[in-house]
């Protein structure tokens, strides 16, 4: 952690900068960012959906879980926090748990992707 006081500005300015991390794919760099606000904002969506992605990025898949998790508890109705969720139990070679949050992504948002992952096109 930081030697100086965080402030709101800080946690903007590093929630920013670990989504550039992320572009230049280097989720473990944004997971250092990231973790502080979490700390301090533990109920935060944003946060916890944008380091969720850098521990999936970074194969940290029960990590990415937890995050995904947590988002998908406290706002059911979050199309891509499903859709994550299922990537991450996907990628952990759970197929079957994995299944029914790409059908509730796919409903609660049409797009291609969610459509695609819930086998709707098949």
């Amino acid at each position: 952690m930081s030697q100086h006081p965080r402030t709101p500005e800080t946690d903007v300015v590093d929630f920013r900068a670990a989504e550039l991390l992320l572009d230049v794919r280097d989720p473990q760099g944004a997971v250092k960012l990231l973790d502080p606000i979490v700390e301090n904002h533990p109920e935060k969506i944003s946060v916890r959906l944008l380091r969720g992605r850098a521990y999936f990025l970074s194969a940290q898949l029960g990590r990415a879980e937890a995050d995904f998790r947590m988002v998908v508890e406290r706002e059911p109705d979050n199309a891509y926090a499903h859709y994550a969720l299922g990537r991450t139990l996907e990628r952990g070679s759970r197929d079957d748990e994995a299944r029914p949050h790409f059908r509730l992504a796919a409903a609660l948002d049409p797009r291609p992707d969610f459509w695609e992952a819930a086998g709707f096109g098949d």
